[in-house]
C-alpha cells in the first residue's frame, strides 16, 4: 500500500519560512527520486522540487535560491524547507514519489499579512 503523508503546513507572513514534511512508503524510497507539487486554487498543480535518489536536485525558477529540498532515508522522509515566502507561495502542497502517480492528502501554505 502506497501512502505520502504530508504535513508543515500553515499561514505564514511574507518573508517567513515553513518546513513541510512527508513520510512515504510503498515503493523503496532509497531506490526513488522524490517530488514535491503544489497547486493554488484555479490553477494547475506544478512542479516545485525533486530531489534524485543520488540526492541531486532541481527546483522550478519560481523557487529556486528560496526553497531547498532534502531527504532523509533512515525516516522515508522528504522534506521541503521554504524561507523568504511570498503571496504566490499559496497553495496546496503534495509529495510524491516521482516516477509513480500515488498522491497524499497534501498541507496547506498560506501566505498572508
Amino acid at each position: 500500500q502506497v501512502r505520502l503523508v504530508e504535513s508543515g503546513g500553515g499561514v505564514v507572513q511574507p518573508g517567513g519560512s515553513l518546513i513541510l514534511s512527508c513520510v512515504a512508503s510503498g515503493f523503496s524510497f532509497t531506490l526513488n527520486s522524490m517530488s514535491w507539487y503544489r497547486q493554488a486554487p484555479g490553477k494547475e498543480r506544478e512542479l516545485v522540487a525533486v530531489i534524485s535518489d543520488m540526492f541531486r536536485t532541481n527546483y522550478t525558477d519560481s523557487v529556486k535560491g528560496r526553497f531547498t529540498i532534502s531527504r532523509d532515508n533512515s525516516k522515508n522522509t522528504v522534506y521541503l524547507y521554504m524561507k523568504n515566502l511570498k503571496p504566490e507561495d499559496t497553495a496546496m502542497y503534495y509529495c510524491k514519489f516521482t516516477r509513480y502517480d500515488y498522491w497524499g492528502q497534501g498541507t496547506q501554505v498560506t501566505v498572508s499579512s
